[in-house]
């Protein structure tokens, strides 16, 4: 028995002293607790909205001012008319519209009855459900406390209409989540193994010694899995498409050149870190936990980054799929061109830069 606990003790030593291990152990629960618990919420927070008042009235004002006043929305602009509505949403900042019809406290005074439009922006489809259901409660609020007085039955009617995605599918918000992480995934994973498999196996210094550059080297090495990688976008493309009836408004052309660029991001970053890990398992861990779990949580694919609190929203801006899945839904649903997503195609171009740039500085010629 004295052996035992000796034997036991030992490994409680080794476990301590792999510092790896200990990440494993307690790091990753922690870290998924605190993520999981600031990420998963069903409420909103500081959504921009844009408002077409055409009463300008005592009425309207209360209910903007109401709206306004609950923390949940910002005000970013008033309209002059319906026409810009798409193009607004387009822009990607605005979520939501609402269209106070003519004399409308005047119409609520005189008929009981007054009508006001929700047009939300739904490609983010659990958004624009909540956007939708926190309106109409703030106005139904309104009405029984700030116009309770009134004797005679009153009631506004919200007319609610979701653009990009009117039958609240799921699926239109899945399908670009899903592309960016097995892209993302696919692409970092395979790299990094397969260049690590070399280094762990000693067989890089074969190669090394070889007629061939470094840099040579690495681009045989990723080659294969840019066309691997293209070949599965298009796949997820054609199955989105034909078996769950996402569209493609925009140009596919484009898409196809942004999926590109997407996987040459993600197999520079699975280059610096087969230049970071050692072994194949590490590497592994690091592509796994390191980007999965983010991808899921940070970019927006199921929880909007709106709802997330500050720091995360912070931290979310250098999660390459954040940008990724916005060019995604912008030339699917809404059939945008690239005047929409010039800014996130040069972000994620951006990232490749850098993450490029580091690998190479950290790849070693010769092997220790």
């Amino acid at each position: 028995m004295k052996q035992f606990f000796g034997f036991v003790k030992k490994e409680f030593l080794h476990i301590f002293r792999d510092v790896r291990t200990m990440v494993i152990l307690f790091g990753i629960p922690i870290a998924q607790l605190l993520l999981f618990g600031a990420v998963i919420t069903n409420e909103i927070k500081d959504v921009h909205i844009a408002i077409y008042d055409q009463s300008r009235d005592e009425v309207t004002r209360e209910i903007t001012t109401k709206l306004l006043s609950s923390g949940y929305f910002l005000l970013n602009q008033y309209l002059d008319n319906t026409a810009d509505i798409e193009e607004i949403f387009k822009k990607g900042k605005v979520k939501e519209v609402l269209v106070f019809e003519q004399k409308f406290g005047e119409t609520l005074q005189k008929e009981g009855k007054a009508r006001v439009q929700v047009i939300t922006d739904a490609s983010d489809p659990n958004l624009g459900k909540l956007l939708a259901s926190y309106t109409k409660g703030i106005i139904n609020d309104y009405l029984i406390k700030d116009r309770g007085e009134l004797k005679m039955p009153m009631q506004i009617v919200t007319d609610v209409r979701m653009y990009y995605n009117e039958e609240l599918k799921s699926v239109y918000m899945f399908v670009p989540g899903i592309m960016a992480m097995i892209l993302m995934l696919i692409s970092a994973m395979m790299t990094s193994i397969s260049i690590t498999r070399e280094k762990e196996l000693g067989t890089m210094e074969i190669l090394l010694v070889s007629p061939l550059r470094p840099v040579q080297i690495i681009l045989g090495k990723v080659a294969p899995y840019l066309a691997l990688s293209v070949i599965n976008a298009i796949i997820i493309l054609v199955v989105g498409h034909f078996v769950f009836n996402v569209p493609v408004k925009g140009s596919i052309i484009l898409l196809m050149l942004e999926n590109i660029i997407f996987i040459m991001m993600a197999l520079s970053l699975g280059i610096l870190i087969s230049t970071i890990a050692k072994t194949q398992i590490v590497a592994m861990f690091m592509s796994m936990i390191g980007l999965m779990l983010p991808t899921i949580l940070l970019s927006g694919f199921i929880f909007p980054i709106q709802n997330m609190p500050a720091w995360l929203q912070s931290f979310s801006l250098v999660m390459p799929p954040r940008w990724f899945i916005i060019i995604l839904k912008n030339i699917m649903l809404k059939g945008t061109g690239f005047i929409h997503i010039w800014k996130e195609t040069l972000i994620i171009i951006g990232m490749m830069l850098v993450f490029i740039g580091i690998a190479v500085r950290k790849f070693k010629v010769k092997l220790e």
